[in-house]
């Protein structure tokens, strides 16, 4: 199965403990350090829409790309839920990422970027947010680090579970290529108490910081930071997930 087509819908109860909120401060905070005010966002592999409309009940105008048709009819029926009538969500591959104009502000949240795999993909994808950024526009993303990929994921396996599903995920990574592959075996209780069991295989890429710099530079971002958590604080050496912004310089 394609990435997200079978876990869509157990995507957000599997990420219940996402701090979404805390977040959102970390881009408000991050355009105010920046001098920014951005009126349109981008939310750049947006998935079930949870940034994506927090961000739009904050004020902003939202803009929701993502690749996965499963998700984005999540995000859907959640935005209707919500009564807004404004943000816009669009199928799209973040490689093709094509817009009617530019916005003020990129962000792309729950290491969307490691999910670019091929050689090339991580240029193209920031070439087109480059491209559609307004000049000095921040983007602001996130990815799981090489220190997360050896001793976090590695060949382990899980469980997660709630109420009613629960998902067994083992991670199989080759720190030479720098993919990790996920295989997911989903559970979904049904009416009559028999489970429905749905198979998934998602990959990610292992990105060292100097690869994520070098490709940023190439086209066009400058003031480059990462951080290591929400609170702007200095990354280390056990640092799971890298929050990065760059500029947009043209």
């Amino acid at each position: 199965m394609k990435a997200y087509e079978a876990l869509a819908r157990f995507y957000d109860s599997l990420n219940g403990e996402v701090d979404y909120g805390g977040i959102a401060d970390f881009y408000q905070a991050a355009f105010a350090r920046a001098g920014l005010s951005p009126e349109l966002v981008l939310d750049l592999g947006c998935g079930t829409g949870k940034m994506t409309l927090e961000l739009a009940r904050r004020g902003y105008d939202m803009i929701g790309v993502d690749g996965s048709a499963e998700m984005l009819s999540l995000a859907f029926s959640a935005k209707y839920a919500a009564g807004d009538t404004r943000t816009l969500f669009l199928q799209q591959d973040m490689r093709e990422l094509e817009l009617y104009g530019t916005v003020g502000a990129a962000v792309s949240t729950l290491d969307c970027i490691n999910y670019l795999t091929e050689e090339g993909d991580l240029v193209r994808c920031f070439s087109l947010v480059h491209n559609y950024l307004d000049p000095g526009g921040i983007f602001l993303f996130d990815v799981n680090t090489p220190y997360k990929f050896k001793h976090v994921f590695g060949d382990q396996a899980y469980i997660l579970e709630d109420e009613t599903s629960f998902c067994g995920w083992q991670n199989e990574y080759d720190e030479a290529s720098g993919l990790c592959r996920f295989y997911l075996s989903l559970f979904e209780e049904q009416r009559d108490g028999r489970y429905r069991r749905t198979e998934e295989e998602q990959v990610e890429r292992c990105y060292q910081r100097e690869e994520l710099e070098a490709a940023l530079r190439q086209v066009g971002f400058e003031d480059i930071c990462f951080y290591g958590d929400t609170d702007f604080g200095a990354p280390h050496e056990r640092t799971e997930r890298w929050y990065i912004s760059a500029i947009c310089k043209k």
